[in-house]
Protein backbone atom coordinates (compact mmCIF):
# COMPACT_ATOMS: atom_id res chain seq x y z
CA UNK A 1 0.00 0.00 0.00
CA UNK A 2 3.13 2.44 0.70
CA UNK A 3 3.02 3.45 -3.75
CA UNK A 4 -0.68 4.18 -3.10
CA UNK A 5 0.08 6.01 -0.03
CA UNK A 6 2.75 8.48 -1.55
CA UNK A 7 0.37 8.94 -5.08
CA UNK A 8 -2.63 10.13 -2.54
CA UNK A 9 -0.05 11.92 -0.44
CA UNK A 10 1.60 14.03 -3.20
CA UNK A 11 -1.89 14.63 -5.12
CA UNK A 12 -3.34 15.65 -2.15
CA UNK A 13 0.21 18.48 -1.29
CA UNK A 14 -0.96 19.56 -4.79
CA UNK A 15 -4.08 20.16 -3.54
CA UNK A 16 -3.03 21.93 0.05
CA UNK A 17 -0.14 23.88 -0.67
CA UNK A 18 -1.79 26.37 -2.83
CA UNK A 19 -4.31 26.97 -0.51
CA UNK A 20 -1.87 27.23 2.30
CA UNK A 21 0.10 29.97 1.04
CA UNK A 22 -2.54 31.05 -0.97
CA UNK A 23 -3.11 33.92 1.75
CA UNK A 24 0.46 35.02 1.65
CA UNK A 25 0.32 35.77 -1.99
CA UNK A 26 -3.34 37.20 -2.18
CA UNK A 27 -2.63 41.06 -2.09
CA UNK A 28 -0.26 40.66 -4.35
CA UNK A 29 -2.88 39.55 -7.25
CA UNK A 30 -4.84 43.03 -6.39
CA UNK A 31 -3.72 45.83 -7.30
CA UNK A 32 -5.12 49.32 -6.28
CA UNK A 33 -3.75 52.63 -5.51
CA UNK A 34 -4.39 54.98 -2.48
CA UNK A 35 -6.42 57.88 -2.30
CA UNK A 36 -5.09 59.77 -4.70
CA UNK A 37 -5.97 57.61 -7.93
CA UNK A 38 -8.89 56.09 -6.03
CA UNK A 39 -11.29 57.72 -8.14
CA UNK A 40 -10.08 56.78 -11.50
CA UNK A 41 -10.04 52.56 -10.53
CA UNK A 42 -13.87 52.90 -8.78
CA UNK A 43 -15.35 51.37 -11.83
CA UNK A 44 -13.11 48.31 -11.87
CA UNK A 45 -13.64 44.81 -10.94
CA UNK A 46 -11.97 45.32 -7.35
CA UNK A 47 -13.52 47.91 -4.54
CA UNK A 48 -10.46 48.93 -1.98
CA UNK A 49 -11.76 50.17 1.22
CA UNK A 50 -10.86 53.46 0.01
CA UNK A 51 -12.78 53.87 -3.02
CA UNK A 52 -16.04 52.28 -1.08
CA UNK A 53 -15.56 55.12 1.83
CA UNK A 54 -15.42 57.82 -1.99
CA UNK A 55 -18.51 55.82 -3.40
CA UNK A 56 -20.47 56.33 0.05
CA UNK A 57 -19.51 59.93 0.63
CA UNK A 58 -20.87 60.29 -3.05
CA UNK A 59 -24.14 58.16 -3.20
CA UNK A 60 -25.52 57.36 0.49
CA UNK A 61 -28.43 58.52 0.61
CA UNK A 62 -28.59 59.28 4.09
CA UNK A 63 -26.21 62.24 3.30
CA UNK A 64 -28.30 63.23 0.51
CA UNK A 65 -30.88 63.93 2.91
CA UNK A 66 -28.61 65.33 5.44
CA UNK A 67 -27.81 67.94 2.59
CA UNK A 68 -31.22 68.95 2.27
CA UNK A 69 -31.79 70.22 5.44
CA UNK A 70 -28.95 72.62 4.86
CA UNK A 71 -30.99 74.00 1.70
CA UNK A 72 -34.13 73.64 4.36
CA UNK A 73 -32.48 75.98 6.26
CA UNK A 74 -31.34 78.13 3.79
CA UNK A 75 -35.00 78.76 2.91
CA UNK A 76 -35.86 79.60 6.68
CA UNK A 77 -33.03 82.05 6.73
CA UNK A 78 -33.84 83.63 3.58
CA UNK A 79 -37.84 84.03 4.80
CA UNK A 80 -36.68 84.97 8.64
CA UNK A 81 -34.74 88.37 7.08
CA UNK A 82 -38.41 89.32 5.21
CA UNK A 83 -40.38 92.21 6.73
CA UNK A 84 -43.96 92.41 7.28
CA UNK A 85 -46.29 93.40 4.83
CA UNK A 86 -47.71 96.46 4.31
CA UNK A 87 -52.39 96.26 4.66
CA UNK A 88 -54.12 98.34 2.47
CA UNK A 89 -58.10 98.45 3.22
CA UNK A 90 -61.18 100.26 1.85
CA UNK A 91 -63.95 101.08 4.46
CA UNK A 92 -67.31 102.10 3.54
CA UNK A 93 -69.84 104.00 6.30
CA UNK A 94 -73.76 104.15 4.94
CA UNK A 95 -75.50 102.86 2.01
CA UNK A 96 -76.68 105.64 0.51
CA UNK A 97 -74.40 107.24 -2.21
CA UNK A 98 -74.93 110.78 -1.58
CA UNK A 99 -74.26 110.24 2.47
CA UNK A 100 -72.04 107.32 2.54
CA UNK A 101 -68.11 108.12 3.52
CA UNK A 102 -65.07 105.84 2.24
CA UNK A 103 -61.68 105.80 3.64
CA UNK A 104 -58.98 104.34 1.73
CA UNK A 105 -55.91 103.51 4.11
CA UNK A 106 -52.49 101.85 4.11
CA UNK A 107 -51.02 99.94 7.33
CA UNK A 108 -47.71 99.15 7.95
CA UNK A 109 -46.50 97.12 11.03
CA UNK A 110 -43.07 98.41 11.96
CA UNK A 111 -41.04 95.64 14.21
CA UNK A 112 -39.32 97.33 17.43
CA UNK A 113 -37.13 95.46 19.72
CA UNK A 114 -34.85 94.21 17.15
CA UNK A 115 -37.29 91.39 16.38
CA UNK A 116 -35.99 91.36 12.68
CA UNK A 117 -32.15 90.77 13.71
CA UNK A 118 -33.15 88.06 16.02
CA UNK A 119 -35.33 85.95 13.42
CA UNK A 120 -32.07 85.92 11.38
CA UNK A 121 -30.09 84.89 14.06
CA UNK A 122 -32.22 82.01 14.94
CA UNK A 123 -32.25 80.82 11.11
CA UNK A 124 -28.45 81.79 10.99
CA UNK A 125 -27.98 79.19 13.64
CA UNK A 126 -30.34 76.23 12.40
CA UNK A 127 -28.51 76.54 9.08
CA UNK A 128 -25.15 76.09 11.21
CA UNK A 129 -26.84 72.94 12.73
CA UNK A 130 -27.95 71.63 9.20
CA UNK A 131 -24.40 72.25 7.97
CA UNK A 132 -22.28 70.54 11.04
CA UNK A 133 -25.06 67.52 10.85
CA UNK A 134 -24.00 67.02 6.94
CA UNK A 135 -20.29 67.09 8.78
CA UNK A 136 -21.01 64.67 11.07
CA UNK A 137 -23.23 62.71 8.89
CA UNK A 138 -20.01 61.99 6.86
CA UNK A 139 -17.98 60.55 9.64
CA UNK A 140 -20.97 58.23 10.70
CA UNK A 141 -21.46 57.19 7.07
CA UNK A 142 -17.55 56.63 7.01
CA UNK A 143 -17.72 54.39 9.88
CA UNK A 144 -20.37 52.12 8.78
CA UNK A 145 -18.38 51.98 5.24
CA UNK A 146 -15.26 50.89 7.18
CA UNK A 147 -17.42 48.27 9.27
CA UNK A 148 -19.56 47.10 6.38
CA UNK A 149 -16.48 46.52 4.31
CA UNK A 150 -14.43 44.80 6.91
CA UNK A 151 -17.23 42.45 7.62
CA UNK A 152 -18.08 41.91 4.22
CA UNK A 153 -14.08 40.97 3.36
CA UNK A 154 -14.09 38.63 6.68
CA UNK A 155 -16.66 36.74 5.44
CA UNK A 156 -15.01 36.25 2.36
CA UNK A 157 -12.02 35.31 3.53
CA UNK A 158 -13.97 32.92 5.82
CA UNK A 159 -15.59 31.29 3.28
CA UNK A 160 -12.65 31.22 1.21
CA UNK A 161 -10.82 29.23 4.45
CA UNK A 162 -13.96 26.99 4.91
CA UNK A 163 -13.98 26.07 1.18
CA UNK A 164 -10.42 25.08 1.42
CA UNK A 165 -11.05 23.01 4.36
CA UNK A 166 -14.26 21.25 2.51
CA UNK A 167 -11.60 20.16 -0.40
CA UNK A 168 -9.27 18.78 2.11
CA UNK A 169 -12.20 17.09 4.31
CA UNK A 170 -13.22 15.45 1.43
CA UNK A 171 -10.02 14.30 0.10
CA UNK A 172 -9.66 13.10 4.10
CA UNK A 173 -13.00 10.83 3.11
CA UNK A 174 -11.77 9.59 -0.18
CA UNK A 175 -8.53 8.65 1.37
CA UNK A 176 -10.59 6.61 4.74
CA UNK A 177 -12.98 4.95 1.96
CA UNK A 178 -9.72 3.49 0.33
CA UNK A 179 -8.06 2.89 3.14
CA UNK A 180 -11.15 1.07 4.78
CA UNK A 181 -11.16 -0.83 1.51
CA UNK A 182 -7.70 -2.24 2.51
CA UNK A 183 -8.46 -2.73 6.02
CA UNK A 184 -5.89 -0.08 7.01
CA UNK A 185 -8.50 1.47 9.36
CA UNK A 186 -11.48 0.60 11.14
CA UNK A 187 -14.73 2.01 9.99
CA UNK A 188 -15.07 4.39 12.59
CA UNK A 189 -12.36 6.21 11.24
CA UNK A 190 -14.44 6.33 8.25
CA UNK A 191 -17.54 7.39 9.74
CA UNK A 192 -15.03 10.11 11.48
CA UNK A 193 -14.55 11.69 8.95
CA UNK A 194 -17.35 11.69 7.08
CA UNK A 195 -18.71 13.46 9.80
CA UNK A 196 -15.98 15.80 9.16
CA UNK A 197 -16.96 16.46 6.09
CA UNK A 198 -20.99 17.04 6.57
CA UNK A 199 -19.47 19.36 9.23
CA UNK A 200 -17.80 21.82 7.08
CA UNK A 201 -20.67 21.48 4.40
CA UNK A 202 -22.95 23.11 6.94
CA UNK A 203 -20.18 25.60 7.82
CA UNK A 204 -19.95 26.27 4.04
CA UNK A 205 -23.23 26.90 3.90
CA UNK A 206 -24.06 29.26 7.00
CA UNK A 207 -20.69 31.18 5.86
CA UNK A 208 -22.10 31.98 2.82
CA UNK A 209 -25.23 33.44 3.82
CA UNK A 210 -23.23 35.83 5.98
CA UNK A 211 -21.19 37.15 3.16
CA UNK A 212 -24.16 37.65 0.91
CA UNK A 213 -25.61 39.73 4.07
CA UNK A 214 -22.54 41.22 4.61
CA UNK A 215 -22.49 42.47 1.03
CA UNK A 216 -25.76 43.71 0.78
CA UNK A 217 -25.14 45.70 4.05
CA UNK A 218 -21.89 47.46 2.10
CA UNK A 219 -24.17 47.94 -0.81
CA UNK A 220 -26.57 49.61 0.90
CA UNK A 221 -24.62 52.11 2.53
CA UNK A 222 -22.84 52.58 -1.08
CA UNK A 223 -26.61 53.54 -2.21
CA UNK A 224 -27.40 50.39 -4.27
CA UNK A 225 -30.01 48.64 -4.23
CA UNK A 226 -28.99 45.13 -5.15
CA UNK A 227 -25.60 43.39 -4.50
CA UNK A 228 -21.97 43.70 -4.76
CA UNK A 229 -20.81 43.42 -7.76
CA UNK A 230 -16.64 44.01 -7.42
CA UNK A 231 -14.26 42.06 -5.53
CA UNK A 232 -13.38 42.83 -2.17
CA UNK A 233 -9.78 44.24 -1.10
CA UNK A 234 -7.19 43.34 1.78
CA UNK A 235 -6.04 46.35 2.57
CA UNK A 236 -2.37 46.22 3.75
CA UNK A 237 -1.19 48.78 6.43
CA UNK A 238 1.26 49.60 8.57
CA UNK A 239 1.18 49.35 12.37
CA UNK A 240 1.38 52.98 12.92
CA UNK A 241 1.94 54.13 16.23
CA UNK A 242 -0.96 55.67 17.83
CA UNK A 243 -1.38 59.29 19.06
CA UNK A 244 -2.12 58.94 23.06
CA UNK A 245 -5.19 58.46 24.81
CA UNK A 246 -4.65 62.53 26.11
CA UNK A 247 -4.14 63.67 22.80
CA UNK A 248 -6.95 62.50 21.17
CA UNK A 249 -8.74 63.47 24.22
CA UNK A 250 -6.96 67.32 23.57
CA UNK A 251 -8.84 67.14 19.82
CA UNK A 252 -12.52 66.10 21.36
CA UNK A 253 -13.28 70.18 21.52
CA UNK A 254 -12.90 70.25 17.82
CA UNK A 255 -15.17 66.79 17.26
CA UNK A 256 -18.29 67.95 14.96
CA UNK A 257 -20.28 66.33 17.81
CA UNK A 258 -19.15 68.64 20.31
CA UNK A 259 -19.45 71.88 17.40
CA UNK A 260 -23.00 70.93 16.99
CA UNK A 261 -23.29 71.08 20.54
CA UNK A 262 -21.89 74.21 21.58
CA UNK A 263 -23.84 75.22 17.69
CA UNK A 264 -26.99 74.15 19.86
CA UNK A 265 -26.22 76.76 22.49
CA UNK A 266 -25.55 79.25 20.32
CA UNK A 267 -29.05 78.71 18.28
CA UNK A 268 -30.96 78.29 22.14
CA UNK A 269 -29.42 81.70 23.31
CA UNK A 270 -30.40 83.40 20.02
CA UNK A 271 -33.97 81.86 20.76
CA UNK A 272 -33.90 83.19 24.18
CA UNK A 273 -33.24 86.84 22.20
CA UNK A 274 -35.84 86.58 19.98
CA UNK A 275 -38.78 85.99 22.71
CA UNK A 276 -36.78 88.93 24.97
CA UNK A 277 -37.66 91.29 21.56
CA UNK A 278 -41.30 89.51 21.32
CA UNK A 279 -41.69 91.32 24.52
CA UNK A 280 -41.52 94.73 23.17
CA UNK A 281 -45.12 95.83 21.07
CA UNK A 282 -44.97 96.06 17.29
CA UNK A 283 -46.42 99.48 16.34
CA UNK A 284 -48.70 100.24 13.31
CA UNK A 285 -48.54 102.52 11.80
CA UNK A 286 -51.71 103.70 9.34
CA UNK A 287 -51.99 106.96 6.63
CA UNK A 288 -55.15 106.86 4.64
CA UNK A 289 -57.75 109.21 2.98
CA UNK A 290 -61.41 109.62 4.02
CA UNK A 291 -63.87 111.25 1.47
CA UNK A 292 -67.45 112.57 2.41
CA UNK A 293 -69.78 112.16 -0.71
CA UNK A 294 -72.27 114.59 1.28
CA UNK A 295 -69.75 117.00 1.30
CA UNK A 296 -67.14 116.54 -1.31
CA UNK A 297 -64.61 116.97 0.90
CA UNK A 298 -61.43 114.73 1.27
CA UNK A 299 -59.13 113.96 4.42
CA UNK A 300 -56.41 112.66 5.50
CA UNK A 301 -56.30 109.95 8.21
CA UNK A 302 -53.14 109.42 10.08
CA UNK A 303 -53.45 107.09 13.25
CA UNK A 304 -50.95 104.74 14.94
CA UNK A 305 -51.98 101.56 16.87
CA UNK A 306 -49.83 99.36 19.82
CA UNK A 307 -51.17 96.81 21.45
CA UNK A 308 -51.05 96.72 25.44
CA UNK A 309 -48.88 94.24 27.34
CA UNK A 310 -51.11 94.08 30.12
CA UNK A 311 -51.77 90.19 30.44
CA UNK A 312 -49.30 88.52 27.56
CA UNK A 313 -45.76 89.50 28.02
CA UNK A 314 -44.75 86.64 25.89
CA UNK A 315 -43.30 85.71 29.68
CA UNK A 316 -43.91 81.97 29.29
CA UNK A 317 -42.19 81.52 26.22
CA UNK A 318 -38.82 83.49 27.89
CA UNK A 319 -39.13 81.15 30.66
CA UNK A 320 -38.79 78.07 28.60
CA UNK A 321 -35.81 79.77 26.26
CA UNK A 322 -34.11 80.15 29.48
CA UNK A 323 -34.14 76.88 30.57
CA UNK A 324 -33.41 75.03 27.03
CA UNK A 325 -30.47 77.53 27.19
CA UNK A 326 -29.06 75.77 30.15
CA UNK A 327 -30.45 71.91 28.98
CA UNK A 328 -27.85 72.57 25.88
CA UNK A 329 -24.92 73.48 28.10
CA UNK A 330 -25.53 70.46 30.41
CA UNK A 331 -26.02 68.58 26.82
CA UNK A 332 -22.18 69.51 26.04
CA UNK A 333 -21.23 68.00 29.40
CA UNK A 334 -23.34 65.03 28.72
CA UNK A 335 -21.67 64.20 25.03
CA UNK A 336 -18.37 65.21 25.98
CA UNK A 337 -18.19 62.54 28.86
CA UNK A 338 -20.04 59.91 26.36
CA UNK A 339 -17.59 60.69 23.49
CA UNK A 340 -14.35 60.33 26.33
CA UNK A 341 -15.89 56.86 27.54
CA UNK A 342 -16.09 55.66 23.74
CA UNK A 343 -13.25 57.17 22.74
CA UNK A 344 -10.94 55.39 25.28
CA UNK A 345 -12.54 52.16 24.87
CA UNK A 346 -11.98 52.49 20.91
CA UNK A 347 -8.24 53.70 22.04
CA UNK A 348 -8.06 50.12 24.30
CA UNK A 349 -9.64 47.88 21.20
CA UNK A 350 -7.32 49.21 18.92
CA UNK A 351 -3.65 48.93 21.03
CA UNK A 352 -5.55 45.62 22.04
CA UNK A 353 -5.92 44.58 18.17
CA UNK A 354 -2.55 46.14 17.33
CA UNK A 355 -0.35 43.86 19.60
CA UNK A 356 -2.47 40.45 18.45
CA UNK A 357 -1.88 41.91 14.78
CA UNK A 358 1.68 41.35 15.25
CA UNK A 359 1.73 38.23 17.66
CA UNK A 360 -0.60 36.64 15.05
CA UNK A 361 1.97 37.41 12.14
CA UNK A 362 5.00 37.15 13.38
CA UNK A 363 4.90 34.25 16.00
CA UNK A 364 1.56 32.46 15.51
CA UNK A 365 1.07 32.12 11.54
CA UNK A 366 4.64 30.95 10.46
CA UNK A 367 4.43 28.63 13.27
CA UNK A 368 1.26 27.13 12.62
CA UNK A 369 2.21 27.46 8.76
CA UNK A 370 5.26 25.57 9.89
CA UNK A 371 3.78 22.90 11.42
CA UNK A 372 1.50 22.35 8.24
CA UNK A 373 3.93 21.88 5.84
CA UNK A 374 5.76 19.19 8.56
CA UNK A 375 2.42 17.71 8.98
CA UNK A 376 1.64 17.02 5.37
CA UNK A 377 5.41 15.92 4.51
CA UNK A 378 5.27 13.83 7.32
CA UNK A 379 2.27 12.22 5.83
CA UNK A 380 3.93 11.85 2.19
CA UNK A 381 6.72 9.97 4.07
CA UNK A 382 4.28 7.90 6.22
CA UNK A 383 5.01 9.50 9.56
CA UNK A 384 2.07 10.75 10.50
CA UNK A 385 -1.70 9.90 9.93
CA UNK A 386 -4.23 12.07 8.18
CA UNK A 387 -5.74 13.16 11.45
CA UNK A 388 -2.45 14.52 12.18
CA UNK A 389 -2.85 16.96 9.00
CA UNK A 390 -6.43 17.70 9.30
CA UNK A 391 -5.46 18.84 12.99
CA UNK A 392 -2.45 21.08 11.50
CA UNK A 393 -4.53 22.39 8.99
CA UNK A 394 -7.37 23.57 11.28
CA UNK A 395 -5.09 25.38 13.50
CA UNK A 396 -3.86 26.84 10.57
CA UNK A 397 -7.05 28.03 9.77
CA UNK A 398 -7.95 29.03 12.94
CA UNK A 399 -4.71 31.58 12.81
CA UNK A 400 -5.75 33.24 9.77
CA UNK A 401 -9.25 33.76 10.96
CA UNK A 402 -7.42 35.26 14.17
CA UNK A 403 -5.56 37.50 12.43
CA UNK A 404 -8.80 38.44 9.71
CA UNK A 405 -10.74 39.16 13.01
CA UNK A 406 -7.44 41.31 14.41
CA UNK A 407 -7.02 43.74 11.28
CA UNK A 408 -10.92 43.82 11.61
CA UNK A 409 -10.45 45.00 14.90
CA UNK A 410 -8.07 47.64 14.22
CA UNK A 411 -9.59 49.19 11.00
CA UNK A 412 -12.76 49.48 13.26
CA UNK A 413 -11.75 50.35 16.25
CA UNK A 414 -9.99 53.71 14.73
CA UNK A 415 -12.67 54.25 12.40
CA UNK A 416 -15.33 54.67 15.79
CA UNK A 417 -12.12 57.18 17.10
CA UNK A 418 -13.06 59.28 13.84
CA UNK A 419 -16.71 59.50 14.68
CA UNK A 420 -14.85 61.89 17.05
CA UNK A 421 -11.51 62.97 16.66
CA UNK A 422 -11.06 65.83 13.82
CA UNK A 423 -8.90 64.17 11.43
CA UNK A 424 -7.74 65.86 8.42
CA UNK A 425 -8.12 64.50 5.05
CA UNK A 426 -11.14 62.62 5.93
CA UNK A 427 -13.58 63.90 3.36
CA UNK A 428 -11.15 62.20 0.60
CA UNK A 429 -10.96 59.02 2.78
CA UNK A 430 -7.49 58.78 4.19
CA UNK A 431 -6.76 56.78 7.02
CA UNK A 432 -4.73 59.29 9.59
CA UNK A 433 -3.89 56.35 12.11
CA UNK A 434 -3.41 53.30 9.42
CA UNK A 435 -0.91 55.00 7.24
CA UNK A 436 -2.95 52.25 5.08
CA UNK A 437 -2.32 51.96 1.58
CA UNK A 438 -3.19 49.55 -0.72
CA UNK A 439 -0.08 48.06 -3.31
CA UNK A 440 0.03 47.74 -6.47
Amino acid sequence: MQPIHVVFASALLMQLLPHARAYATEQEKKASHFNDQARASITSNLLTLNQAILLALESNPELRSAQQSVDIANGIREQAAAFPNPEFSVLKEGLQKSTSTQTIQLSQTLELGGKRQARINVAEQERQLATNYVTISRTEVRAEVVAAYLEALNASERANLVSASLELAQKASNAAAKRLLAGKISPLEQKRSDIAEANVRLELAQVNVELKQARRRLAALLGRSGDLTETLVMPEFELAEIPSLNDLKARLDNSPQLRQARTQIAREEAQLKLERAQQMPDVTVVIGNKKDEETGRSQNVVGISVPLPLFNRNQGNVLSALNRVEKAKIAVEIDHLRMSQQLAGAYERAQVSGHQISAISHDILPAAQAAFDAAVKGFEMGKFNFLDVLDAQRTLFQSRTQYLRAVSDRYRSIAEMQRYVSVEGIESGENFFLNGRNKK
